[in-house]
């Protein structure tokens, strides 16, 4: 029961024995299957890999011992300067120069497909290249501009990557699940096999963006790492020691590459956070019902105590505002019936931004340092550090966040959650093949609760986040602004960024979306091994304590991002893209 309570995801994503776990049912459906998926899958990446032109390949890609590193320099030695330039302008300064004529959008397309296709090569981070189409989108708004002397949208020409769970035309979805290859999820005959397109995809098609390439997930979705059987395993691109993170993995590295200016991923338990701070960029966890999720692709589809969001990663804040604002400029609650009618609100971002606004009504944070049960390695602590004597020396107060219910009691009902069905929806998308599950993921098998259990855990959900709600209320007291902290200053993961096979706590991040509040990850610095030495003192407070720390070697983890996370309330996507702002650059300037 210690182990549970130190941190029950483990239990379901348990590696050991996952193979035994099949019933008699499973065996006989995927018998004749065995000896096929290894080949399907093979079949797949090729063909992604063969779309790739001859005079865009790597020949040689060095080993991990040879170049750790393959941001920056290295992979800029294979772009041309002009390629350099777009690649390297964020999203702001692309629509800028794109809306105005600037630049066109044919030529920003073929820069970023270019290095998208290199970004694969170094770190296996797609897994639908459409580049064909993208640039052919790009000479219809090039036309268009021509021909009307104005943009097709607020996006117009900007090209947006998408995570693996989005539906395209004409481009297959299958979500690192061999079985899904040449189906529509799961299932042929639908008549949707490449024609069904999700909401958000309409959405930014109509705001003028080029949409270029799916890029790479777990198999499941419940996994802070990104591997599945084919295209094997993401690497962190500036550090491949370690793991670009999960599940929006491939979205990360191809970002961290620049690949990408811009790109979406989803979050059920860290989704896009883990693999934006992994990957030194920024990442929002929207709260749900902010940004259409319709028409996308799951895992676990109908289970609606902890539903998984969708929101954006990108190299700057103003990226994220930007599409953010311009999604909600298209009205998705007409279209997405869980979208909120909640139009993007300045005021709000306002209210941080302006530096009168902030002397009238000063802003309070408070800081987590560790949750009781995990601590953070050194150089995550250092980043904590870092940014809370940064708002002190710019007159904020900062005080000790201690909640209460404890995040480990949170984990604890995200968990049963999460599990409610036992696991049968992975294990029938696994049955569809016969392929294994990777040791990450998969665990044990359980039987699916009944709904007198779901409806016991949603109780409980709710008083957790009553009770956690009344202690926010309560910290007025201790702000000296009359008014409760604005934001929490947490650790996304105890670790700069996992290493393979070595996720081992979760719950930095999963707290957030039990809670469902709106979380925003910045990058900060890196890790330093002269600096960020192991704690040969450390005493720890359990069994998955002692297995984290036992995991940092400042050797293996030099030159690592590191990020921290800031978590404001429910719905308070604005607020928070405002504040990471505000906080980056007091951190970087």
């Amino acid at each position: 029961m210690q182990k549970k309570h130190e941190n029950p995801r483990q239990l379901y994503f348990k590696p050991s024995q996952r193979q035994q776990q099949s019933t008699d049912q499973d065996n006989e459906s995927t018998a004749d299957m065995g000896s096929d998926w290894k080949k399907t899958a093979k079949d797949k990446a090729d063909s992604i890999n063969n779309l790739i032109p001859q005079e865009w390949r790597i020949k040689d890609v060095p080993s991990i011992e040879q170049q750790r590193d393959v941001t920056g320099p290295f992979i800029q030695q294979y772009l041309s300067k002009q390629e350099i330039e777009i690649t390297e302008t964020d999203a702001v300064g692309i629509v800028t120069q794109t809306t105005s004529g600037a630049w066109k959008a044919v030529d920003v397309a073929k820069a970023f497909c270019h290095r998208a296709a290199i970004a694969h090569q170094l770190v296996n981070c797609l897994h639908e290249i459409f580049f064909d189409a993208a640039i052919a989108d790009a000479e219809k708004a090039d036309a268009y501009f021509a021909e009307h002397k104005k943009p097709l949208g607020v996006l117009h020409g900007l090209p947006v990557s998408l995570k693996d769970q989005f539906h395209v035309k004409d481009v297959e979805t299958h979500m690192g699940y061999v079985g899904w290859i040449g189906t529509f999820e799961g299932k042929k005959g639908t008549n949707k096999e490449k024609v069904f397109e999700s909401e958000m995809v309409k959405e930014l098609r109509g705001l003028g963006a080029t949409l270029y390439c799916k890029t790479s997930v777990p198999h499941t979705l419940m996994c802070g790492e990104t591997i599945n059987n084919i295209i094997g395993y993401t690497q962190n691109p500036a550090n491949r020691n370690l793991s670009t993170g999960g599940s929006s993995g491939g979205e990360g590295a191809l970002i961290g590459l620049r690949g990408s200016p811009v790109g979406f991923g989803t979050d059920i338990g860290g989704s896009i956070r883990i693999p934006a701070a992994f990957n030194g960029l920024y990442g929002m966890r929207p709260s749900t019902g902010r940004l259409p999720y319709q028409g996308m692709a799951n895992s676990g589809d109908g289970q609606n105590s902890i539903l998984s969001v969708v929101g954006p990663l990108a190299t700057t804040p103003d990226a994220l505002s930007l599409v953010t604002q311009a999604l909600l400029s298209k009205e998705p609650w007409l279209l997405d019936p869980l979208v909120h009618e909640i139009p993007w609100r300045p005021e709000a971002a306002a209210a941080i931004s302006d530096p009168v606004q902030r002397v009238s009504k000063p802003l309070s944070f408070a800081v987590l340092r560790h949750d009781g049960t995990c601590a953070p390695h050194p150089p995550v602590a250092r980043a904590v550090d870092l940014v809370v004597k940064k708002l002190e020396s710019l007159g904020h107060k900062v005080i000790t966040w201690d909640p209460k219910p404890t995040h480990a009691r949170l984990m604890e009902i995200c968990a049963k959650c999460w599990d409610f069905d036992g696991g049968a929806d992975m294990r029938s998308a696994f049955a569809l093949s016969g392929e294994e599950p990777a040791p990450q993921i998969l665990g044990e098998k359980r039987p699916p609760v009944d709904a007198t259990e779901i409806a016991a855990t949603n109780v409980e959900k709710r008083e957790a986040q009553k009770e956690y709600m009344e202690y926010w209320n309560s910290t007025a007291e201790l702000t000296g602004t009359g008014r409760p902290v604005d934001a929490i200053i947490s650790p996304l993961a105890p670790f700069a960024a996992a290493r393979p096979n070595g996720y081992s706590y979760y719950t930095y991040s999963t707290f957030v979306n039990l809670l469902d509040y709106t979380s925003v990850v910045l990058p900060v610095t890196r890790v330093d091994k002269s600096v960020d030495k192991k704690d040969e003192a450390f005493k720890a407070v359990g069994e998955v304590d002692q297995k984290t720390q036992d995991l940092y070697d400042p050797e293996i983890y030099d030159g690592a991002h590191v990020s921290i996370q800031l978590v404001g309330r429910k719905l308070q996507e604005e607020k928070m893209l405002a504040l990471a702002k505000y906080v980056g650059e007091a951190i970087h300037s």
